[in-house]
């Protein structure tokens, strides 16, 4: 299957370019998608473009528009818009290398997978890259996606390069925003010595093929169920997880694990993304 690229220019490190593509590393979550329907027709509802003065309007003929104050808007034309460009529209240029410890968690958002673009771009990739990787730092570029400079994090993985673009500082919300009201409350220590063995028994290799989505599988269920018209099931509601004793609750889910059978040994990852310093 040929994929798509999300963009295409070159890739530079001081005077070294190639060109290169930017491919998307994870496809759209989900399914299950749903449709608005009318249930007296059973037709699918259209959703029509609609000028509040004058009425229906032809998408093609609408532009993008910029509210600078209450119902004043600067309109600009998708090719005024493209002709805003920088040196990172069309290129990614590696201004710095940095340990991938010193990169925040909270400030990684989308991947992406960078590779050659065309069979004379493969030798500059792979010096770039090898270089990267002896490194073993992250490198940091940017680039120009959906009329945006985004931050690219880049790093070797198999052949290619793994991109991540990264959250800016204005886009990160300070922790205190929403833990300043938490009290300050002492831990019983008792209570923490329970509850990290509990964490010991629970302990294992990250395995993704083991983590489904439980949600869409039930839709998928319910949806076969009522094509071949059987009567839907009422779904139980969710126990109460309400805790009046900690301790209590705390023994009682230690000696549950215990009674459970032994888990398979730890497996070393083979493709883990470097260690990242927690987020504050």
């Amino acid at each position: 299957m040929a994929y798509r690229p999300t963009w295409q220019g070159h890739l530079k490190l001081s005077l070294v370019t190639c060109p290169v593509a930017l491919y998307t590393a994870t496809s759209a979550g989900g399914d299950v998608h749903f449709n608005l329907i009318n249930p007296e027709t059973n037709n699918r509802i259209r959703m029509i473009t609609t000028d509040p003065d004058t009425g229906p309007v032809e998408r093609s003929s609408l532009v993008k528009g910029y509210e600078v104050s209450k119902g004043e808007y600067v309109l600009l034309t998708d090719e005024e818009i493209r002709s805003v460009k920088l040196e990172s529209t069309r290129t990614i240029d590696i201004e710095r290398f940095v340990p991938a410890a010193d990169i925040d968690r909270i400030y990684w958002d989308n991947p992406y997978y960078l590779a050659p673009d065309g069979k004379l771009a493969e030798e500059p990739f792979a010096v770039i890259r090898r270089a990267m990787e002896t490194s073993g730092q992250i490198a940091l570029g940017r680039v120009v996606m959906s009329t945006r400079e985004r931050i690219l994090a880049l790093e070797p993985r198999g052949k290619g390069i793994l991109a991540y673009t990264l959250r800016s500082d204005a886009e990160v919300r300070k922790p205190d925003e929403i833990f300043g009201a938490i009290r300050d409350v002492k831990a019983d220590p008792k209570m923490v010595a329970i509850a990290e063995k509990i964490i010991e028994q629970q302990e294992g290799p990250f395995d993704p093929s083991q983590f489904v989505d439980r949600y869409e599988e039930a839709l998928k269920a319910l949806i076969a169920d009522k094509r071949k018209g059987r009567k839907l099931a009422a779904v139980p509601e969710p126990e109460d997880t309400n805790v009046v004793d900690l301790m209590e609750a705390l023994r009682a889910s230690l000696a549950a694990k215990d009674k459970t059978p032994a888990k398979a040994g730890r497996a070393k990852a083979t493709t883990a993304r470097p260690k990242r310093r927690k987020a504050g």
